[in-house]
């Protein structure tokens, strides 16, 4: 009687209706994508090249590696010439008549609007295309696919998903069908998803595992679908692409023979039947050797890596033995988020999201197949404690869930009317809560107004700097900025959107925090020189000039004496506004013992607007008040603000220190009034009126080389020359 509950009306439709429900499907994922298109294209500041730039750091280190296929050349830093992405867009661009930016810009959109196919596939091969075509619908738009799918999001995250679940309906219909045939099929998506995504080998052993447990618990005689998890391990074996082809010639051919008996192989036969060993001992046979070989060549260390990374958070140690602070404990993506996120992430709202939790269970009940499906939705739910990047993998199977649910609902409305009008009473209930599912993912996507990563007047910045830097040379800059960097000024960096682990970051933060600028021009010549010998990180620099504890090596490097290293390439210093937005991040890199790992007083800097003035006092929007009279500031009990005993007063008002104006004149030029207040006071102000900045700091942050340099223009011409004095950014040249 359950089963009758969840069962719908099965029909398989014709192979020309089914090329239209895809089509109509595709047309309006992209559709929806184009909002995004509408919403910036009159804006020109966002273009480049008479086309809207693309609003993904990531994009443009694959841009790189493409564009260097091309040009088949490429800077000292490697750059990805050996990546799928890479290589499929440079193949694109020398066969489609349009731009390079074109082809960038959109190529996301079209490429991430193929998962719908799958999605209508899998309801097809339970002869529900229409319920797979709804589900399409809803998961091709999906608010965080959309987001990592959308025009200009170009990142491998485009087939990230669409492959996977290529695989995966792969499965379902080659055990549905139980043909040799089909193991190819299969065999072939593990293969493309591996070649297109490095860390797909996770969710490949796991479909192979799900498959085994399945067959085991509820079809242990299909002996084709231990054929099929054979398959799978080859293909996603550590081992050569010729190997890989080579076994799957082989075995094949033995399945085959064994299936259909030949009498050319005859002895064959006959020794095996000496053996006592049937089709099925044989298969299994081949089974555990593929499953031993995948083990002893690798087995489950990349998923232990990933859980590592993902999951288990930890300080990172260097070479020997340095402690470092893990980017993972300040990028958004890998931090945990908030059920609502979660549920609106995988299906725009968190009723349709419990929705298709429950459709996704009563699908499984009534189609034991989709339970295939399990380690996408087991990798969904890692979102919520491994970060929100994880939400993408089960919203085409939450799709299905959901589109489940709708025709069930759709089916009990349909029998509460008559033969004339119950078809009709079905397809606007179908059509009601399709829609009503839809809207939350569509109104997020007309919210979600992303920005290009650059806009034209800092790619001009770029632009120009790529006719002053060699492209031997390299660009000292935060991490976020490197890979646009490298692309439009055709320079080294180091560090960048793939390089930025806590011993990488070390240097680099410390060279645009540290309060001294010897210190920061010594950091990066030994950083750029051991990078170009292939050490990132100072554990090696520690080493060679003898030093065990790196605190006494870093007193070393403050003197203008220290012997560097010979000068190989040159090196700008890449000091962007934008910067100042994440400036305490970029310092927590550096600010801490590097052999204990623990963690300095963090350093006072603060970012405000004013909110009101009068004559009394300044209020800013942060909660601080500058008090006139007395040249003082209330920080409200700000936590994270120094307080000494001393210099408090109410045990909220802390002495000015120096009081200091930034402009720019009618000459472009930056014009400094800065007043020393008070001798013993805690905190600066530094007013930057052309951008109406209040910042407010500490002497470590106000002496920091990105303040001086950038904020203030305040160098030593013996170690920096400038080259670039821009509002937007200032590059400066180390002379060292």
């Amino acid at each position: 009687m359950f089963k009758n509950f969840l069962s719908l009306s099965e029909r398989k439709v014709s192979g020309r209706e089914l090329a239209i429900l895809i089509l109509i499907s595709f047309i309006f994922s992209i559709a929806i994508r184009m909002i995004w298109v509408y919403q910036f294209d009159g804006i020109e500041n966002f273009k480049w090249n008479n086309q809207l730039m693309i609003n993904t750091n990531d994009g443009y280190y694959w841009a790189e590696g493409a564009r260097d296929i091309l040009r088949e050349q490429k800077n000292y830093i490697s750059s990805p010439v050996e990546s799928a992405i890479s290589e499929v867009t440079a193949l694109l661009a020398k066969v489609l008549p349009i731009s390079f930016e074109t082809l960038i810009l959109y190529l996301p959109a079209v490429f991430g609007s193929l998962l719908i196919i799958p999605i209508i596939l899998m309801g097809h091969s339970i002869k529900q295309s229409y319920l797979g075509f709804v589900a399409s619908l809803v998961g091709g738009i999906a608010w965080s696919y959309y987001n990592r799918t959308m025009v200009g999001y170009y990142d491998t995250d485009m087939l990230t998903i669409v492959l996977p679940t290529f695989a995966l309906w792969s499965i379902i219909f080659a055990v549905t069908e139980q043909k040799n045939r089909w193991l190819f099929i299969t065999a072939f998506f593990m293969l493309l998803y591996s070649y297109w995504y490095g860390g797909s080998y996770s969710l490949n052993l796991s479909m192979a595992i799900m498959l085994f447990l399945y067959t085991v618990i509820f079809d242990r005689k299909a002996i084709f679908n231990y054929k099929l998890v054979s398959f799978i391990l080859i293909a996603i074996a550590p081992i050569t692409l010729l190997l890989k082809l080579l076994l799957f010639i082989g075995i094949f051919f033995v399945y085959h023979k064994i299936e259909h008996r030949d009498d050319k192989f005859q002895k064959f036969y006959d020794f095996l039947e000496s053996k006592k060993i049937d089709e099925s001992k044989l298969i299994f046979i081949i089974l555990i050797v593929i499953g031993l070989v995948v083990l002893l060549t690798g087995g489950f260390t990349p998923v232990l890596v990933q859980l590592k990374s993902y999951v288990f958070r930890e300080a990172v140690a260097g070479d020997i033995d340095l402690k470092y602070f893990n980017v993972a404990q300040t990028v958004r993506e890998a931090g945990q988020i908030p059920f609502e996120m979660f549920a609106n992430r995988i299906s725009g709202h968190t009723i349709t999201f419990i929705i298709a939790t429950i459709g996704y269970i009563l699908l499984c009940l009534r189609y034991k197949i989709f339970l295939l499906a399990l380690p996408m939705v087991g990798l969904g739910f890692l979102a919520l404690k491994g970060g929100l990047r994880f939400t993408v993998y089960t919203v085409p199977i939450h799709a299905l869930g959901l589109a489940y649910f709708i025709f069930l609902v759709a089916k009990y409305i349909e029998s509460a009317f008559n033969e004339k009008i119950k078809k009709g009473a079905k397809i606007v209930t179908i059509a009601v809560l399709c829609s009503a599912s839809l809207y939350p993912n569509i109104i997020h996507v007309i919210g979600y107004k992303v920005p290009v990563v650059f806009d034209k007047s800092e790619v001009e910045i770029l632009d120009k700097l790529k006719e002053i830097a060699d492209r031997d040379d390299f660009v000292l800059t935060w991490w976020d900025y490197g890979y646009p960097i490298r692309y439009y000024s055709d320079v080294n960096t180091l560090v960048d959107g793939g390089k930025h682990d806590g011993s990488v970051n070390y240097p680099v933060s410390f060279a645009l925090t540290y309060p001294n600028l010897i210190s920061s021009a010594n950091m990066a010549r030994l950083n750029v020189e051991y990078t170009k010998k292939g050490f990132s990180s100072i554990d090696k620099i520690v080493e060679d000039y003898g030093f065990s504890n790196p605190n006494a090596f870093l007193e070393k490097i403050a003197s203008k004496d220290f012997k560097l290293p010979e000068k190989t390439s040159d090196i700008y210093y890449y000091l962007p506004l934008r910067m100042l937005d994440i400036f305490p991040t970029v310092k927590l890199f550096s600010n801490l013992d590097l052999v204990s790992g623990i963690t300095y007083q963090n350093p006072n800097f603060f970012q405000a607007t004013a909110r009101k003035e009068d004559n009394q006092a300044i209020y800013l929007n942060n909660g601080f008040v500058i008090l006139k009279p007395n040249a003082k500031i209330n920080v409200n009990g700000k936590e994270g603000v120094v307080q000494e005993l001393s210099l408090q007063v109410n045990n909220q008002i802390v002495p000015i220190k120096n009081f200091i104006i930034t402009a720019y004149g009618a000459d472009g030029k930056l014009v400094k009034q800065a007043q020393k207040v008070n001798e013993k006071g805690v905190l600066s102000i530094v007013f930057m009126q052309s951008y109406g900045k209040f910042l407010i700091l500490d002497d470590s942050m106000l002496s920091s080389s990105y303040i001086r340099l950038f904020v203030l223009e305040d160098f030593d011409s013996e170690l920096f020359e400038p080259v670039i004095l821009n509002p937007l950014v200032k590059v400066f040249k180390l002379k060292r």
